[in-house]
């Protein structure tokens, strides 16, 4: 059934690629790191490719975990773009070249990621916008911790600030959503077993993030993101079924920047999820 499903999800994706002009955008979502999203990614690489499309990486990370690594053989990669800072040499996306190059597809993973000051982008979901724009299909990952209208309710689950993130229209301007899903149990086992990070890093991992009601909470919130994506989805392609709902929100902000923060991002996260107008009315004391 799995593989089934793997099938279907890479023939939808690969239609896809071959009606648009702009390229299409295509993201894997999970509740942390570890569950198999760039895994999974260089799967549908390889499917991509045995269905003679022109797939290349951009930009991957594979955390030096072997069976991620092993999928690398047989996918092209496009050469990154060394950087000079603070006295060291770093490596980006070379977006310029991805783009020269043009192949139909990009893997570009880490969507979350602020480049390095110098760079054409301040961040990789803007390197991405611009690939897209130049008629290139994009598959991406990134996790639910990095949504910018939950950054309040993360840090309360996790107890850790969240300084990458990426705006809610980026990842509702994707054409297709997958949650790659674990159980807790499931992912804290793959912990152990040192498939997610090196062993020294495991009993932290364990009485930090890593934490069984922490990864509960987290699975629910992917699970509902994807699957308010779909609802969107199925509304905007139905054109008969798409109705504003009555709803109407307004966000009353202050001078105080930080509950100004707050209450813009639930706001926002609400009038996306009932499809309704909303306004901000500041008042200046």
């Amino acid at each position: 059934m799995e593989d089934e499903n793997k099938s279907g999800s890479v023939k939808k994706f690969l239609d896809l690629v071959k009606k648009s002009r702009r390229g299409k955008f295509k993201v894997y979502i999970g509740m942390s790191a570890g569950v198999g999203k760039t895994y999974r990614m260089l799967q549908e690489a390889h499917a991509l490719k045995k269905n003679g499309i022109d797939i290349r990486i951009g930009y991957i990370e594979t955390h030096n975990r072997v069976e991620t690594h092993a999928l690398l053989d047989g996918i092209s990669s496009i050469p990154r773009r060394k950087i000079f800072y603070k006295g060291k040499e770093l490596e980006e996306m070379d977006v310029n070249s991805i783009i020269n190059i043009h192949p139909e597809v990009v893997i570009v993973d880490e969507l979350a990621h602020s480049n390095v000051e110098g760079s054409k982008n301040a961040k990789r979901w803007q390197d991405v916008s611009d690939i897209l724009d130049a008629g290139i299909s994009v598959i991406s990952a990134v996790n639910i911790q990095h949504l910018e209208s939950m950054n309040e309710e993360i840090e309360t689950i996790t107890g850790i600030p969240i300084t990458e993130r990426i705006p809610d229209k980026i990842l509702e301007s994707a054409d297709e959503i997958v949650n790659i899903d674990l159980t807790a149990d499931e992912l804290i086992e793959r912990l152990k077993a040192g498939k997610i990070y090196d062993e020294s890093k495991i009993q932290r991992a364990l009485t930090n993030f890593f934490q069984p009601e922490r990864i509960l909470q987290l699975r629910e919130l992917a699970l509902k993101e994807v699957a308010h994506h779909l609802e969107r989805k199925i509304n905007i392609e139905v054109p008969k079924q798409i109705k504003l709902r009555p709803e109407k929100f307004m966000a009353c902000i202050s001078t105080n920047h930080q509950t100004a923060k707050i209450i813009i991002r639930k706001t926002a996260r609400l009038a996306s999820y009932y499809r309704s107008p909303w306004i901000v009315l500041y008042v200046q004391r």
